[in-house]
């Protein structure tokens, strides 16, 4: 990748419509693009079926460009590394689970998350709502390997039965800090196994989980700097595991500070009242609601 050309990302879900929360992350996306001279480009994460409505894709695009974003690749105008909805783009992911497969740095778990809440300690920060693994499934060696009938998604010599569909999870290296410099939040350590545990990279319902198809995305749209939340932050740790584990450039960070309601709690899709569509039908103007922002170089 030639990292003398800056390229960041909108990266939205269709599962609700866009709050003031993702507008102030999304606007210092644009901002640090702008002052890089480079290009912004939108992806339309739309792989949960089970919650995303085709209503809320067409109104996440209304409801950015109303608030004054522009990005020079997208769902709506295509570009050198279309599809920009995930959801046209299984073959990226199904290529890279193959690899980590035959790296050996994934493995089949049937845990549900009840069982893991059940059975592990609370996550380690507030922000970060995946419970650390406990390890029930982990293999102790090469004996899990299973068949395609297993997980159509995956092929793979030997078998053994599993009991329901299989989640697959990759296989942290206990004990390792992943360090990384964030843009925004400056130095960011954490230990493999103890901030964070074996995650999963693609479900049981045959559909990759957001950190596999954040990072194969990322990679092959050469994204130079991925802006996001701080809830976030652990995130990087294991996709920065990904990448190294698929030979794959690690882009640079920034992590913004989450919107918070006069509660304290961050804002989320439920917040109507806070939505750019309310605010919009209220007649808010986006020069006055992002008054005061301000992004760090």
């Amino acid at each position: 990748m030639n990292r003398a050309q800056y390229r960041g990302r909108l990266a939205p879900s269709p599962t609700g419509y866009l709050h003031l929360g993702h507008a102030r992350t999304f606007w210092a996306a644009q901002e640090r693009a702008r002052m890089h001279g480079g290009e912004l480009i939108l992806r339309n994460e739309d792989l949960d079926a089970t919650r995303f409505k085709m209503e809320f894709a067409g109104a996440m695009i209304e409801d950015l460009r109303w608030f004054g974003f522009e990005w020079s690749e997208g769902p709506d105008v295509g570009g050198k590394f279309a599809p920009y909805n995930q959801s046209e783009r299984m073959d990226f992911y199904r290529a890279a689970l193959e690899k980590l497969r035959a790296g050996n740095f994934i493995y089949p778990c049937t845990c549900s998350r009840k069982d893991i809440q059940a059975a592990t300690r609370a996550p380690h920060a507030n922000d970060d709502d995946e419970p650390i693994y406990p390890g029930t499934c982990r293999p102790k060696s090469d004996e899990w390997r299973v068949t395609s009938d297993t997980n159509p998604a995956v092929t793979s010599p030997v078998a053994r039965p599993l009991s329901r569909p299989a989640n697959w999870r990759f296989r942290v290296p206990d004990g390792e800090t992943i360090s990384f410099a964030d843009g925004n939040c400056g130095a960011q350590k954490f230990v493999a196994g103890k901030d964070f545990g074996d995650f999963v990279v693609w479900r049981g319902d045959d559909v990759p989980a957001y950190q596999l198809a954040c990072v194969v995305d990322d990679a092959a749209m050469q994204v130079t700097e991925v802006v996001r939340g701080s809830d976030l932050l652990v995130s990087a740790a294991r996709q920065i595991l990904l990448y190294r584990a698929l030979n794959l450039l690690v882009p640079d960070f920034y992590h913004c500070e989450l919107m918070r309601d006069d509660k304290g709690m961050r804002l989320a899709k439920r917040h109507d009242s806070l939505s750019l569509r309310q605010l919009r039908e209220h007649g808010e103007s986006p020069e006055n609601l992002r008054r005061g922002w301000v992004t760090k170089d």
